[in-house]
């Protein structure tokens, strides 16, 4: 006789689930009442979790024990560290890094290339394989320890047929398949999104025990695109192109965009037109076609004239985000990628933006921050989406 099937777990019950692997793993060991009071969930939600997590193997707890002169100590819960390791692979336009790491998220092997991603798919993908052997060999391990795979691409993917989109972007991987691809190089199932969502991803898990259920993170670099976690689960649109920022376009601007369309965010705020402008004020001496060498970004919070320029590339954006912000109302919002490095110049435009053209009590619920994982978000984001694939959480 068969035995009955098991009904799949619930979205909220995934969502609680990857909650407390995210809190255990930046925490390493804490009581249930501690856990509860870190993630803002109901002891009993904890505890049906813990309860799980103990089941599968990933979680072990100790007994409850005496304390002198205080009672007794609660029982302690911890990940079991070694259950499984994943692979993450953080694909750039301008670099691939590869990541062995275990199921709380830590990295035991790291490798990383500076690529040419956007025109040489073919090269890069095998380079992939290449800097994934680099970071297993710094783990110590052979491909087959690994469970499952993640990769993050910096183009639009076509979730119903995984095929890329964007000819603006990755215009020499249109119509490839990168999991299909990734998958024959690594002989295992890989999972594949958007780079921006897998930078919400990065920062929701890394939260610090100050996780939010909506979040917009903004990876401003050559483009400017937006991850969009939406109760707890990312939102990609009916065919997985949703957070297209870049290209809403603002009034009385006529630049002409890679896109085809004039007056787009990222053909005045991306990174290339902020160095282009700080270029100018800088060296303003220097020829239209000269390589200026620029400062780090957050270096130059000091100089008074490129914070003029980074602020003004904060309220371009800002004016954009208000409007997304009126319609989802978001907890929080994130700036990640090159630009995100600017730091209090570039917060505090946007938020001028965002409090001028939102409504006052949605730009008052919403804190809006620098990213605090830098260039990694996308990585760590590609980690948890691994990791999630690899204990059964992925939706």
């Amino acid at each position: 006789m068969t035995a009955p099937a098991h009904p799949a777990p619930s979205a909220r019950r995934l969502r609680t689930r990857a909650t407390l692997l995210a809190v255990l793993g930046e925490h390493g060991t804490l009581s249930r009442a501690e856990i509860s009071r870190l993630t803002g969930l109901s002891r009993s939600a904890v505890s049906s979790a813990v309860t799980d997590l103990i089941d599968e193997g990933l979680a072990g707890e100790t007994a409850a024990t005496a304390a002198a002169g205080r009672g007794r100590r609660a029982a302690a819960v911890t990940l079991r560290r070694a259950h499984a390791l994943v692979l993450a692979l953080d694909f750039g336009h301008t670099h691939v890094t590869a990541a062995v790491a275990d199921t709380t998220g830590t990295v035991r092997g790291e490798a990383t290339a500076r690529l040419d991603v956007d025109n040489h798919p073919r090269e890069v993908l095998a380079a992939a394989r290449t800097l994934a052997d680099r970071a297993l060999a710094a783990a110590g391990h052979p491909l087959d320890a690994i469970t499952a795979v993640a990769a993050g691409i910096p183009g639009a993917l076509d979730t119903r047929t995984n095929v890329v989109r964007a000819p603006s972007t990755l215009s020499q991987w249109i119509g490839m398949d990168p999991a299909a691809e990734l998958g024959r190089l690594f002989g295992l199932p890989v999972t594949v999104g958007n780079d921006a969502e897998m930078g919400a991803r990065g920062e929701r898990a890394h939260s610090g025990g100050n996780a939010v259920n909506d979040l917009i993170y903004v990876k401003a670099s050559t483009g400017i695109g937006a991850g969009l976690l939406l109760d707890g689960r990312i939102y990609r649109g009916a065919s997985g192109i949703s957070g297209e920022i870049g290209h809403i376009q603002l009034p009385d601007t006529g630049t002409w965009c890679r896109c085809g369309n004039r007056g787009c965010l990222e053909s005045v705020a991306s990174i290339v037109e902020v160095r282009r402008r700080l270029a100018h004020v800088l060296a303003p001496g220097a020829r239209p076609d000269e390589n200026v060498e620029l400062p780090p970004l957050g270096e130059l919070t000091d100089t008074p004239a490129a914070a003029r320029v980074i602020g003004e590339a904060g309220r371009t954006i800002g004016r954009v985000l208000a409007d997304l912000v009126n319609c989802l109302n978001p907890a929080a919002i994130v700036i990640g990628g090159e630009l995100g490095l600017a730091g209090t110049p570039l917060i505090n435009g946007i938020r001028e933006s965002v409090d001028r053209y939102a409504q006052p009590a949605v730009a008052e619920a919403v804190e809006i921050r620098a990213s605090r994982l830098g260039l990694r978000s996308e990585l760590y984001g590609a980690i948890d989406t691994a990791v999630a694939a690899a204990v059964g959480q992925l939706p």
